[in-house]
């Protein structure tokens, strides 16, 4: 067996929603409650009927390609040549990861608190992970001065997510202008940027940056997972400059082919009807109020999220994430998510995802503050 598997803990969030009772109240896996829009699935289906089930090309089916490439517009990167399909934006983090770096040489950078897959592809690989995190005193927003001044020169990649998974945040305008300045200012090899952008669709804040916007070396994956309520269908990609895409694609054709064509189908119908992507986003704006209410009125401490469905509340001090949050699927059958999770900058706190209907999660989190968590 693989040695470097003994060095990486199992998945956290998946261990505690195996514990999960039908009686549960479940606030922990980052899954959408609402249902794909039927009507791009029957159009897929029509579409699949007449054509069959055939691959597509290794990178994707052009028109799609074109399609992601033209609504994102990143300059440099608005072609179908700049998109590469994966199996999911999972997938897609681990062919950048592959493709740029080497072992035996380059870093990966961290920004934490951070989804834990990013640190665990890279140890898989044998890559070398650090991490920079972003404190609990400034609500973990984005810091790009604190980011710049934890790279080495062995840095290759910063891994980046915005909106967070698991806080929320976004990495504003002005810090955007700041990173982007000082890595370009930087000699030598460029630095590259892995902005996970899953999240986009649902962000909630006028001043939320885009990286590959503004910064040339930048991968940026997404995908539908989230935005659709795809989770299953498993289509994502990466947006990157032409040289690197076909580099991301030859990888990707060794691991996997070619994504699911009948999920490409699907995703085309989503991407050729304007609003489509985003059509879902108005119902989280409006759980979002309604959640932050009933936070507001919880007594307990919480990071206000800037997108995506999740929110981090404070435990008391000096409580351990992991033993607070099987107390409380075990004695309060509510799941949560242990900070510790997300790396150590975020101990001492539970992510909570809010898609559950609201009345479940007043009730929830009515049982965290009432349970003596020390």
């Amino acid at each position: 067996m693989n040695p470097k598997l003994a060095t990486i803990e199992p998945s956290l969030i998946r261990a505690l929603n195996a514990k999960k009772r039908p009686t549960s109240i479940d606030l922990g896996l980052g899954e959408p409650t609402l249902m794909p829009q039927q009507r791009f699935i029957d159009a897929a289906a029509r579409q699949t009927s007449e054509l069959g089930m055939k691959y597509t090309l290794n990178a994707g089916d052009v028109e799609l390609r074109a399609l992601i490439a033209q609504r994102y517009a990143y300059p440099g990167m608005a072609e179908a040549r700049n998109v590469c399909i994966t199996n999911g934006s999972q997938e897609a983090m681990y062919v950048a990861m592959k493709t740029l770096l080497d072992p035996a040489r380059d870093e990966v950078l961290v920004i934490e608190p951070a989804y834990p897959a990013y640190g665990k592809i890279a140890q898989l690989e044998g890559i070398t992970v650090r991490s920079v995190g972003m404190p609990a005193s400034t609500g973990f927003q984005y810091d790009a001065d604190a980011i710049v001044a934890a790279l080495t020169p062995a840095t290759r990649l910063i891994v980046i997510g915005s909106p967070a998974n698991p806080t929320g945040r976004v990495i504003s305008r002005a810090a955007v202008k700041s990173l982007t300045a000082a890595l370009l200012a930087r000699g030598g090899e460029p630095v590259w940027v892995l902005d996970d952008e899953l999240y986009r669709e649902l962000t909630y804040v006028d001043d939320a940056g885009s990286i590959a916007a503004s910064y040339p070396y930048t991968i940026a994956i997404n995908g539908l997972s989230k935005s659709n309520a795809l989770t299953g269908m498993r289509i994502g990609w990466t947006i990157s400059p032409a040289p690197l895409c076909d580099q991301l694609t030859q990888v990707h054709a060794w691991v996997t082919t070619s994504a699911s064509t009948f999920g490409q189908r699907v995703a085309r119908a989503i991407l050729s009807e304007p609003g489509a992507i985003s059509e879902q986003a108005a119902w989280y704006r409006t759980q979002r109020a309604a959640v932050l209410e009933v936070l507001r009125g919880s007594g307990l401490t919480y990071v206000e999220p800037d997108g995506a469905f999740y929110v981090c509340v404070r435990l008391p001090h000096g409580t351990d994430s992991l033993a607070a949050a099987l107390r409380l699927v075990d004695e309060y059958d509510v799941v949560t998510v242990p900070g510790r999770t997300f790396g150590n900058t975020l101990e001492g706190w539970l992510r909570l995802s809010w898609v559950a209907p609201i009345d479940a999660f007043r009730e929830g989190l009515a049982r965290i503050a009432s349970a003596a968590l020390v």
